[in-house]
């Protein structure tokens, strides 16, 4: 999966971080430490980790992952990754 999407809350700039989706690429996750949760009352899992956004961004860059875009939605910070094909 070429494609990743960080966020986080605004008022929990320093984590935690949401880093990905039920359909991620399990050895990304492991490598980022991140656990898979269900909300009570949602039908998806999400994957999160403990560290601030800006950790999550520099150990993705280490494994080949480039910013695309950044954005603001209501109070939740967005981030796309893309990493080319091997």
């Amino acid at each position: 999966m070429p494609y990743i999407l960080i966020s986080t809350q605004i008022r929990l700039e320093t984590g935690p971080t949401n880093v990905g989706d039920e359909f991620s690429d399990p050895a990304v996750m492991n490598y980022l430490g991140a656990r898979k949760t269900t909300m009570l009352g949602n039908n998806f899992s999400e994957y999160h980790v403990d560290d601030p956004p800006r950790v999550v961004l520099d150990k993705l860059e280490k494994i080949g992952f480039r910013l695309l875009t950044m954005t603001g939605v209501g109070q939740t910070l967005v981030w796309c990754l893309h990493k080319e094909k091997e």
